[in-house]
């Protein structure tokens, strides 16, 4: 039999799952499952390099399967691309062999850029952070403090600890991070935690044999069914131990969820930050939620199944009101969490079982029936959307509903997309006060895709406008975001773009600059 050999460059690691290796479900730990990770990562990029190489960093570690003791787990490790370094080492550059390793060597410069300017993304975001306060946080009943989830744990590095240089190895500390995070968010929720992710960061600085390793780890904040947990850790040698003084080497944020005896997944209570520092912790989560929300485009880049529809000419009214149906269960989900606020604008973003949805609100100073004529009309919609260069009707279904041809910029070097959508618009009912503008693909025969464009897909979106008085509405924007438009809000998500408050803001200024008698001589 021939068994498959590594590409350059990469490691193949099988472990079997022991009872030491699980915890007391009966599963893999995450913190042994980071051990395993870093050691394979680590002698991959020794394969390549040729010398030792230690952890320098570590982007976001999704876990979305459980192992469970009796059970082998392989785990693969593969350069896919190599950069320039502070070290006076010249890094061979990584042969692309296949067309996958392409697209994993360009990504891997995406995921480059997002690390050098995480930093900066993330002190924006505090910085607007600090301009509105979490209106829940005061009114809402069963809120909670985080002080009673403090948790101090010391380690000693020992030689097992580390490699023949006498460092530890970064897997390790990772593992006991997780160890501590744990025993942290079992105090919010009184169950046993599951690791869901560990958010990006990198070693500040080594620790070696003999060191002392002092773990703080303290709740920041909850979101519906996940938690954020903090963990700082600082070394110590024998001085630095004496005098109180230890240095800095990293810190990281674990995001938890918990079940109950049935398995399903607990909601945990919302935090109620008391202290100045408390504040800043709590806002700090929120930011890295919105930077991880943006980022997990260009770390997963995962495919999916085309959900589009066939047109069908016999089956028009079910699938109009299906269109419909769908955006008003989609607004009428729970869970939508405020990730942005600004003035007459904020950004509400929804996860359930890894589909991104998000939904942006305005307050708009003109009556909820303009808005409604105007934002159902799509040929309009590059007048103030910069994502359109144009819309225009291929098939008139009827008078509420019409089928659009959409061709959009191109973004991050790829080919522009072109979308087919089914517009249905619908007037409220009797004693009603919103108004609905719901968007899908469709797949029509008559316009097959073309070479010229990357035929991309909407799933579920469109607009609710809710009538506030006689003079002004609320519209509200819902997008159930697929891979192949999710590029033109990962940035906006990930705070290192404003695009969609700018769209938002152009289509407040579109409709308040529109006058009745322009609405007339138009329609």
């Amino acid at each position: 039999m021939e068994l498959e050999r590594p590409a350059p460059g990469e490691v193949h690691v099988s472990q079997a799952i022991q009872p030491a290796h699980a915890n007391l479900r009966g599963e893999l730990s995450a913190a042994q499952l980071l051990k395993w990770i870093d050691a394979a990562a680590c002698l991959a990029a020794e394969k390549h390099a040729g010398v030792s190489c230690v952890t320098a960093s570590v982007d976001d570690i999704q876990f979305e399967e459980t192992a469970r003791v009796g059970q082998v787990i392989t785990i693969k490790a593969k350069v896919t691309r190599a950069f320039s370094t502070s070290m006076e080492i010249h890094l061979k550059p990584v042969t692309l062999l296949t067309e996958q390793d392409h697209v994993e060597h360009n990504l891997a410069s995406e995921r480059r850029k997002v690390r050098l300017q995480h930093e900066d993304t993330f002190k924006n975001l505090m910085k607007e952070s600090g301009k509105f306060d979490d209106p829940t946080c005061d009114e809402e009943e069963g809120t909670v403090s985080t002080r009673g989830t403090s948790v101090q744990s010391i380690e000693l590095v020992l030689p097992p600890h580390a490699n023949h240089h006498g460092n530890t190895f970064g897997g390790q500390i990772m593992a006991w991070m997780e160890t501590v995070a744990t025993i942290s968010a079992s105090r919010l929720c009184r169950a046993h935690p599951l690791l869901k992710s560990v958010d990006m960061f990198k070693f500040r600085g080594p620790s070696t044999v003999g060191d002392r390793l002092v773990f703080n780890a303290i709740v920041n904040n909850t979101f519906q069914t996940c938690v954020e947990v903090g963990v700082r850790v600082e070394a110590f040698d024998c001085q630095e131990w004496s005098g109180g003084r230890g240095r800095h080497i990293n810190s990281a944020f674990l995001i938890y969820n918990a079940v109950d005896d049935k398995e399903e997944l607990i909601t945990f209570p919302r935090i109620k930050p008391m202290s100045k520092d408390d504040f800043r912790r709590y806002r700090g989560a929120l930011a890295r939620k919105r930077i991880r929300l943006g980022r997990k485009y260009i770390i997963s880049h995962k495919g999916e199944v085309p959900l589009c529809i066939h047109w069908d000419t016999g089956n028009q009214v079910s699938l109009s009101n299906g269109n419909v149906e769908a955006l008003k269960s989609l607004a009428a989900k729970s869970g939508w969490e405020v990730t942005s606020a600004v003035e007459k604008i904020k950004i509400y973003t929804l996860e359930e079982h890894n589909i991104l949805s998000v939904c942006v609100e305005k307050h708009v100073e003109r009556p909820a029936h303009l808005a409604y004529h105007l934002l159902s009309d799509f040929t309009k919609r590059p007048l103030w959307d910069p994502h359109y260069m144009s819309c225009e009707v291929i098939d008139w279904v009827s008078e509420d509903d019409q089928i659009y041809y959409i061709t959009c910029p191109v973004v991050n070097d790829d080919k522009p997309k072109d979308l087919v959508v089914l517009v249905s618009r619908r007037r409220p009912l009797k004693d009603g006060h919103t108004y609905t503008v719901a968007v899908r693909s469709v797949i029509l025969p008559s316009v097959p895709p073309s070479p010229q464009y990357s035929r991309s897909e909407i799933i579920s979106a469109g607009f609710l406008i809710r009538a506030i008085d006689s003079s002004s509405c609320t519209v509200s924007y819902f997008n159930q975001i697929s891979a192949s438009i999710l590029p033109y809000f990962a940035g906006n998500l990930g705070g290192w773009s404003k695009s969609i408050e700018e769209t938002a803001a152009s289509c407040i200024q579109f409709i308040e600059n529109t006058t009745d008698d322009g609405l007339i001589s138009i329609f």
